[in-house]
């Protein structure tokens, strides 16, 4: 009886998946919200809405990739998604706490941008590698 190699799903496999899925909502509250969001965070609507379209091509080239890219390349690729994303929050905090109006559109820019850079590197990438026993039912089938 040929048996079917069935894909592991691990944690970190849930947890890209997940931030894919994030990203895409993030970019429907972003589009959907541009106008309000945008005087809360002190950016122009446009850029809401530019921010929004660049995370749901980052979110849905994640989601995309999710079974074809090691969770070794996903997980350092997030690491340094959320590292950025961190450092960005931290300077928009401390440009507002200097009365500086410039701090949302420093956490909208970075927002714009990183999702992509993600997504390039992340198409980028070479292909997880199967492994023996996966490649060996393969095979037989």
């Amino acid at each position: 009886m040929a048996q079917i190699a069935a894909s592991r799903v691990t944690r970190q496999t849930v947890g890209a998946v997940a931030d894919g899925a994030f990203k895409v909502l993030l970019a429907v509250v972003c589009i959907a919200g541009a106008a309000p969001l945008g005087r809360l965070l002190g950016t122009a609507a446009w850029l809401m809405v530019v921010s929004g379209l660049a995370l749901l091509i980052g979110g849905g080239v994640e989601l995309g990739y999710s079974r074809s890219r090691s969770m070794r390349t996903y997980t350092q690729l997030m690491i340094a998604y959320d590292s950025g994303w961190v450092l960005a929050a931290l300077v928009g905090v401390l440009m507002a706490r200097q009365g500086s109006s410039a701090g949302g559109e420093i956490w909208m820019g970075y927002q714009t941008a990183a999702p992509i850079v993600f997504a390039a590197l992340l198409v980028a990438a070479a292909p997880a590698q199967m492994t023996s026993d996966a490649g060996a039912e393969s095979a037989t089938l």
